[in-house]
């Protein structure tokens, strides 16, 4: 199993001049510290508009840094926003390309449609429209990637025969994704060889029906891009502590913390309901989860939360369902100070990820 760490850069009130730039370079150094400690991937989202819960809407800029100032981590730029009004595909595929070429090849691009009508709306953007212009965004943008000049007469875009660079440097282009929220992501995902990043953190079982039909549905798929990335990702909270008391208490304020401002948004689905947005996906499905208590009034055991042993426990039961990665939340809103933060990523990559690398029995 892989890991890696996912962020969403939240920051809370009342802001200060110093809010945003500590809340980024505090999060620069927990990238660094993860490459240091064998963590596969760091993953930054793009959100617009998302006040406290998120104040990452430049993330190629933020991975820009983490990959200079890293070796070995792969830079996970998702999940992009697929919508014209956002982002045109060209645009997509050129800053993806230049993140490819400063990482030395340690990209991988992660799509999507936004799932919150602040966002949607904000850029007056149709709901409606949003998931045929992804489809054509994928299928785009590996062309603009393979081949000397592109030219495309679509929905969403069109646009004259060009020459899209820069070029990737991974070869014949960097692994693509699509986050899996809404019921069904997972099988559009499959039919065009994508890989799964899932951003709900549903029951365990719920997952494992999802990878079965994953797993089912991509042996005969046609990828949009020149390869198949059979993969799937899972999100979770981190917090690893020595005293499974003092880990569970804090990764629990730090699951509140997040279900808290995860409730504020508004959601397209709840703002402007539409045959297109069938599920309110991402949001619930987090708050769900992390509120959710055991039979002995401790957390869920799915959640990555508590000392090394229980933590392995959750791992576990995310490995048997099928999930090939899980990426985790390591802060929101500084919940957590930073140094706990960096303790509980040096006590993970000690005591836990080990056991998953050696091919321990389960």
């Amino acid at each position: 199993m892989k890991f890696g760490i996912f962020f969403e850069l939240s920051t809370p009130r009342p802001w200060t001049p110093e809010s945003e730039h500590r809340l980024y370079h505090e999060s620069l150094e927990q990238v660094r510290l993860a490459d240091a400690l064998g963590f596969d991937y760091v993953w930054c989202v793009e959100h617009h508009f998302l006040e406290e819960y998120s104040h990452a809407s430049a993330p190629e800029v933020f991975l820009a840094a983490c990959a200079a100032q890293t070796k070995r981590i792969r830079v996970g730029h998702g999940i992009v926003v697929c919508v014209p009004q956002i982002n045109h595909p060209a645009r997509i595929a050129e800053r993806a390309a230049a993140l490819d070429l400063i990482s030395s090849g340690r990209l991988d691009l992660g799509t999507g449609r936004s799932g919150t009508w602040t966002e949607l709306g904000g850029f007056e953007a149709d709901p409606d429209e949003t998931k045929k212009t992804w489809d054509e965004y994928v299928r785009a943008i590996p062309q603009m990637w393979t081949q000397e000049r592109f030219r495309w007469r679509g929905r969403s875009f069109s646009m004259p025969l060009r020459a899209v660079l820069p070029k990737p440097y991974q070869k014949p282009h960097p692994p693509m994704w699509v986050a899996v929220t809404s019921p069904g992501t997972e099988i559009d995902a499959a039919e065009r060889g994508l890989g799964a990043l899932g951003l709900s953190m549903g029951p365990v079982s719920e997952y494992a029906e999802k990878i079965e039909n994953y797993k089912r549905v991509i042996r005969s798929c046609e990828p949009v891009g020149a390869f198949v990335n059979d993969q799937i990702a899972a999100v979770n909270f981190l917090f690893c502590h020595a005293d499974d008391a003092e880990g569970v208490a804090t990764g629990q304020r730090l699951a509140g913390t997040f279900n808290y401002l995860a409730s504020q948004l508004l959601s397209t689905r709840e703002a402007f309901p539409t045959r297109s947005y069938p599920s309110l996906g991402l949001l619930p499905g987090l708050r769900s989860e992390a509120a959710k208590r055991a039979d002995d009034g401790g957390p869920s055991a799915a959640i990555t939360i508590g000392d090394p042993a229980r933590i392995e426990q959750a791992l576990r039961r995310w490995e048997s369902a099928g999930v090939d990665c899980v990426n985790f939340l390591l802060n929101c809103a500084e919940t957590v100070p930073q140094q706990q933060v960096l303790a509980s990523l040096r006590l993970f990559a000690q005591e836990v990820m080990p056991r998953f690398r050696s091919g321990e029995a389960r």
